[in-house]
């Protein structure tokens, strides 16, 4: 069934699993150096689902519940978010290990198995989400782990299998993380389901499909037993919530820079190349089925913060495995022999994913060698995460970006892209008779929080619940409030949670300027009546709701 030498492939995955999981655990502590604002986020779901709530049921997100169950499991469980978000990587990677072993070992031979386990541990133990920017991050975590599980469908639907028995396992795998896909970040089953199974299919692994269809319904069930049958109307609500919004219909270029940007078309390139090579070496399925996944390539790279192609990878050990497929003479029609041709789109696939890949994979060794005294907690004298820390240069010291208004010179509050129908980033915002001018807070978004927790604190706000006129609504765990039922931890456009709140608050500089005009305009077309100022400070306006019926 498998190669003699898939005992050291075993080997060098328990290796890169211990190596990459052991030395970010080691440091006792989580240490990132952006992202603030997703971190907060993140840590807003774990502690909901650690006091018992249910997501999409009790609040509102278009991430998967397993996206954050594990780490939710460990805090519940006493330990601290930082060591809870390590130890979850930690776990994901050994559940991951084995499937990723077993499909490499019956599917690929040599340096393109090694690659592929490699690829997969690093992508499931990184502590960054990709790009070439080194600064540390669990940002977009889910993003990591569905490439990871994406790879490993991916290889055993395209690769046929070495003879042997084994297909229930394979359907079982497959079964299995196609489930667990739908429960982390749904859009990886939309953009890749159809080539994996036209791939099972055409590559003769019709018993692996009915196995993982079986496998599937299985899990499916098992998930339902857990969340109970509304989770799925709850979570299919959210998504189109979240499809339908305005505020992030894409976290980047849009779809076309995505495949022709300086930065991507190089890449774009390739992929349509390799489908070239596959077919004029006569690999008709493999050309085909590498087609496919072009448009999911492309979709979920559209779909994920900073557009990073990291299906390079994936596309690298693609034509690798299919080299020995391959006849060993002729040539194509740029009088290249095949196998070479393969090999070097492999090489240009690999050299344009290097730099994203080595920032990953380098970057639970840069984790170990950060130096602590440059670090502050991100949620000060909270023990539930004393020990997640985010960069003092970042998390102190407030700052705001205001835009320069010069009459004089045409400066002015709609120029330059403001008008009546569409205000610009400059034109105030007016909320019950006020004006509220443009600003934007610019850093230290952790020292802001913490210093309006503690003022809302002191001025007897405490048990309340609030509603934030801004991209996050996290207040509560910086001081005594009371986390907001039915809220949606990150603003994507509708009312979550406000007819549930107590409090209206309103930030002089809100983290993005264009949510707070959205919530305001949504606010007012729906009614004030029931609002009262009742506090006002340098950095908010807070209004009180009048007693409503829940």
């Amino acid at each position: 069934m498998f190669h003699p030498k898939a005992g050291r492939l075993a080997g060098l995955t328990f290796i890169f699993v211990a190596l990459l999981g052991g030395i970010s655990i080691a440091k006792g502590g989580y240490y990132f150096g952006k992202h603030e604002g997703d971190t907060l986020h993140f840590i807003d779901i774990v502690m909901r689902m650690a006091a018992g709530e249910r997501a999409h049921l009790d609040f509102m997100t278009p991430i998967g519940v397993l996206a954050f169950a594990p780490v939710a499991a460990l805090v519940s469980a006493g330990m601290g978010i930082g060591k809870a978000i390590l130890w979850s990587q930690l776990f994901v990677a050994v559940l991951l290990a084995p499937a990723a072993w077993w499909i490499a070992a019956r599917r690929l031979t040599g340096g393109v198995a090694i690659l592929f386990v490699l690829f997969v541990s690093v992508l499931t133990l990184a502590l960054v989400h990709g790009e070439a920017e080194p600064a540390l991050s669990i940002s977009m975590h889910y993003n990591r782990w569905s490439w990871a599980m994406t790879f490993v469908l991916v290889i055993a639907a395209l690769v046929p299998p070495k003879a042997g028995r084994g297909a229930a396992a394979d359907g079982i795998i497959i079964g299995l993380l196609v489930a667990a896909l739908v429960m982390i970040k749904v859009t990886y089953v939309v953009a890749f389901v159809v080539p994996v199974v036209l791939g099972l299919v055409r590559t003769g692994q019709q018993r692996t499909l009915l196995v993982a269809l079986v496998a599937g319904a299985f899990a499916a069930l098992i998930a339902t037993l857990w969340l109970g049958l509304g989770h799925w109307a709850a979570y299919i609500g959210d998504l189109r919530e979240v499809s339908a919004s305005t505020v992030r219909p894409q976290p980047g270029l849009p779809f076309s820079g995505v495949l022709t940007a300086p930065l991507y078309v190089g890449a774009s390139l390739t992929a349509l190349a390799a489908v070239i090579v596959l077919r004029q070496a006569g690999q008709d399925i493999a050309g085909l089925l590498v087609l496919l996944l072009v448009p999911g390539f492309f979709y979920v790279t559209y779909q994920n913060f900073g557009n990073d192609p990291q299906w390079l990878l994936l596309l690298g050990v693609l034509m690798l495995a299919f080299v020995s497929t391959m006849p060993e003479e002729g040539e194509n029609s740029f009088g290249l022999q095949h196998r070479a041709a393969a090999a070097g789109l492999a090489a240009i696939a690999l050299t344009f994913a290097a730099p994203s890949f080595f920032n990953l994979a380098y970057s639970p060794f840069r984790h170990f060698f950060v130096e602590a005294e440059d670090y502050a907690p991100v949620i000060p004298g909270a023990p539930e995460s004393a020990d997640l820390f985010a960069a003092a240069v970042r998390a102190e010291d407030p700052a705001v970006r205001v835009p320069l208004i010069a009459p004089g010179l045409g400066l002015t509050e709609e120029a330059p892209l403001g008008d009546e129908d569409e205000p610009g980033p400059n034109t105030p915002v007016t909320f019950m008779g006020e004006e509220f001018a443009a600003c934007t807070l610019d850093g230290g978004m952790i020292a802001m929080f913490d210093a309006v927790a503690a003022d809302l604190d002191a001025a007897g706000y405490g048990g309340r619940t609030l509603f934030a006129a801004d991209l996050l609504s996290t207040y509560w765990l910086y001081g005594d409030l009371e986390p907001l039922p039915g809220a949606a931890p990150w603003y994507y456009g509708a009312l979550s949670g406000y007819e549930a709140a107590d409090l209206l608050f309103v930030p002089t500089c809100p983290i993005v300027g264009r949510v707070r005009r959205e919530i305001l305009e949504a606010i007012e077309a729906q009614g004030t009546e029931e609002l009262t100022e009742v506090r006002r400070t340098e950095a908010y306006v807070l209004y009180e709701r009048a007693e409503i019926t829940r």
